[in-house]
């Protein structure tokens, strides 16, 4: 079963760009990926160029076999390693629009990357949390 989940990066206008992530949204998966290995603007915005993910891994990766990749340490991308077309990612123009894109979705957690994560439970609401290393830990 999966835990879904949304990427999100906070733009300089105050609108946010954001990916689907199908696999381990959970804290202690897609949220401790993203404390570990995307850290930086650089990295989190590379991360978001490459669109819908089924897998969030160590690190961006390159062009490999959709059917036969689980396992590996490379993200495993929907549009790149699959082919499909409409998986970029999506604008929100504020806190508000992206949290109307995941509320009737699958999708349990939101991670927003402002200099630094933050996270958002969906079924929960309210506001987002700093995502923190103990918080990531079985």
């Amino acid at each position: 079963m999966s835990t879904r989940s949304r990427i999100a990066r906070l733009n300089n206008d105050g609108s946010i760009t954001s990916i689907y992530c199908h696999f381990d949204g959970y804290l202690d998966g897609v949220g401790a990926m993203l404390l570990g290995h995307y850290t930086t603007q650089d990295k989190v915005d590379a991360l978001i160029a490459l669109g819908d993910l089924s897998i969030l891994g160590e690190t961006i990766g390159e062009k490999q076999d959709f059917d036969s990749a689980r396992g590996t340490a490379m993200c495993l991308a929907y549009g790149r390693d699959r082919g499909e077309k409409g998986v970029d990612a999506v604008h929100s123009v504020n806190h508000a629009a992206l949290l109307d894109l995941v509320k009737d979705s699958w999708e349990e957690y939101v991670y927003l990357f402002d200099g630094g994560w933050s996270y958002l439970r969906v079924r929960d609401g309210g506001k987002f949390q700093p995502l923190t290393q103990d918080l990531c830990e079985d």
